[in-house]
């Protein structure tokens, strides 16, 4: 499966206005590709699209915008993607009581042997990631992975063939058989097939076309963050309400969002959309057109 690059990750101004639809999406996606194995443990099937939408809300809460920095969340990413002929997926052990989750990821030490996957009178264990794993204790979240054979492969997609999810740990002993929708989408990363959510002219080149800086002030700078998306925002860390916390920057700030509006509405011909994004650490004007 092909790795994601900057130019598949959407630059934060972008990402604001295609994330609910996009999030909903997702969502829909990662129903189909979850496996719940008795009653504390779910197992979701990655692929490149879930991976970029953790990206992107990594980079969206992280207010992450420098492409080398974004390619150091990639280089993260990347490594969950599923191998060649294999599957990967993120193992949740699930316990809704807190006074109890200590206590139960204590029984399930060990759990990084006794996980399978059957492909008909065929199984084959769950790689789990030695990086997670200690001694005598295991994390509630743990990354794993399924490589299987040719002829498993080659058998998955007969409808008669018997695909099922299986823990037999001594103190948690459960099996569950994949759904159609599952066994659909997991061919899919078999076969090394990726489908995007997200469309070309969405992302607008990507981080990859990088975030240009066209003005910068004392107090408030302009920047290009991707073909007709632009930022005005404070150079530093601001309140939002500047009106009243800080007149002056106030005024600085809009008379920068005047200016680049009135920019882009000569050179488009029409009005551009102008919104504020409150959700970082200052305020940021985004003007689009």
């Amino acid at each position: 499966m092909k790795p994601l690059a900057l130019a598949d990750i959407a630059p934060r101004a972008i990402y604001e206005e295609l994330r609910e639809p996009y999030r909903a999406e997702v969502i829909a996606l990662k129903a189909r590709r979850r496996v719940p194995v008795g009653d504390r443990v779910a197992v979701v099937f990655e692929c490149r699209e879930t991976l970029r939408f953790q990206i992107q809300e990594m980079c969206r809460v992280e207010r992450i915008d420098d492409p080398a920095a974004v390619q150091k969340e990639l280089d993260v990413y990347n490594e969950l993607l599923p191998p060649p002929g294999g599957l990967s997926a993120t193992l949740f052990i699930e316990i809704p009581e807190l006074d109890a989750i200590r206590a139960e990821l204590d029984r399930l030490v060990g759990i990084d042997e006794h996980v399978f996957l059957d492909v008909g009178d065929a199984s084959f264990p769950a790689g789990f990631d030695e990086k997670q794993m200690e001694e005598d204790r295991i994390s509630a979240v743990q990354y794993i992975r399924f490589v299987l054979d040719e002829r498993a492969r080659a058998s998955w997609a007969e409808p008669e063939t018997r695909l099922a999810l299986r823990i037999d740990h001594p103190h948690y002993r459960h099996a569950t058989e994949l759904g159609r929708d599952t066994r659909f989408e997991l061919a899919r990363d078999l076969a090394g097939e990726s489908h995007s959510l997200l469309g070309e002219e969405q992302l607008a080149g990507g981080v990859a076309a990088a975030v240009e800086l066209l003005e910068e002030g004392p107090r408030v700078r302009v920047l290009r963050v991707a073909p007709d998306r632009f930022v005005a925002e404070p150079t530093a860390p601001a309140p939002p309400l500047l009106a009243q916390r800080d007149p002056e920057l106030g005024l600085a700030l809009l008379a920068a969002v005047e200016r680049l509006a009135a920019e882009r509405g000569r050179r488009s011909g029409r009005p551009p959309q102008i919104r504020i994004d409150l959700s970082g650490d200052r305020p940021r004007w985004i003007v689009r057109g």
